[in-house]
């Protein structure tokens, strides 16, 4: 039975560590992987981990979070260092040192392994860069994992009072930019339980807002767009209950921009609507409106012609993309 090694930072793990893993997992009976960290890493290491773990099933996955030098130039005692980090992380014997980088050789020869293999040196199998990936992950989106992508997809919320067009727009956002679309999760919730709702109900429409999102953030396209969110259930129970107790957002529920829909269009009764008095309806827009502005949270407000109302989200989107 033979062992083998790979260790990386896996900053972010891209189509190139996917490859040089299943190789080895290939090569090799027992795979052991090391993914390491510094505190100031710009993605936790624990996350890095999880990842890891998911991208390399069957394997040993662990982590090193110590920090210590991270290259010989940096300090005198650098190699016997590393050899201690790589026995404690795997006390058996390893045969196999796996890289894609010529320290490999090196590594192998310090852990006392059997022999250093190389993987894909000249990035024929998997043409990708690192650093590359690391400075423009949404310009190289081809060579990022599904699971990767959640962590830099950009959120892009259309948001406002109801009838206001933020469902057709939401689709036609997705169409465009040929992305995922979250759908109304207050919507598929009062069509089930009717619209009689209390805050038991608004808590369960967060949470399926939360559920929806964390399903379609890995599958999407550079963007995800939300059909209303954990944020917009709030305004909403402002206006039905005028409370919110035992509700609440995280940082996490918040979108990267938010597409604001101005109620300068004709109120449509679709079964499932509430406000029609044109007094509520602009309550319930400067709420929308407030609701943004205390949270710091970037929005464009989209009024006029539905043309009109569709070439400024997808400008706003673009530049949120290009950004």
């Amino acid at each position: 039975m033979t062992h083998g090694f790979v260790l990386s930072k896996f900053l972010p793990p891209h189509m190139g560590h996917v490859y040089l893993c299943d190789f080895a997992r290939a090569y090799c009976d027992h795979l052991t992987v090391l993914v390491c960290s510094l505190p100031d890493d710009p993605i936790p290491g624990e996350v890095r981990l999880r990842w890891m773990e998911e991208l390399c099933p069957g394997a040993r996955v662990l982590w090193h979070a110590e920090a210590v030098p991270q290259a010989p130039e940096e300090h005198p005692d650098f190699w016997r260092i590393w050899r201690e980090i790589v026995r404690r992380a795997h006390p058996e014997p390893i045969d196999f040192v796996f890289a894609s980088e010529a320290y490999g050789h090196r590594l192998a020869k310090e852990v006392g392994a059997g022999r250093f293999v190389p993987v894909d040196p000249m990035r024929q199998a998997v043409p990708v860069s690192g650093t590359s990936v690391r400075e423009t992950p949404l310009l190289h989106w081809e060579h990022l994992p599904p699971l990767v992508r959640a962590h830099y997809a950009k959120r892009v919320c259309v948001f406002g009072p109801e009838s206001t067009g933020k469902t057709t727009l939401a689709n036609r956002l997705g169409d465009h930019f040929k992305t995922r679309v979250v759908p109304e999760y207050g919507r598929t919730y009062t069509e089930a339980f009717g619209v009689d709702c209390d805050q038991s109900a608004l808590a369960n429409i967060i949470r399926g807002h939360r559920a929806a999102t964390t399903a379609s953030r890995r599958y999407c396209n550079k963007v995800l767009i939300l059909d209303t969110d954990p944020v917009l259930t709030l305004v909403w129970a402002d206006m039905l209950t005028g409370s919110r107790a035992g509700l609440g957002v995280s940082k996490d529920d918040l979108a990267d921009l938010y597409l604001l829909t101005d109620i300068d269009v004709p109120w449509v009764n679709d079964g499932t609507r509430y406000f029609p008095d044109a007094g509520a309806r602009r309550t319930f827009f400067e709420r929308c409106k407030a609701e943004l502005v205390v949270r710091g949270l970037p929005h464009v407000t989209l009024s006029g012609a539905w043309a009109q109302r569709e070439a400024t989200a997808i400008a706003a989107v673009q530049s949120l993309i290009n950004s």
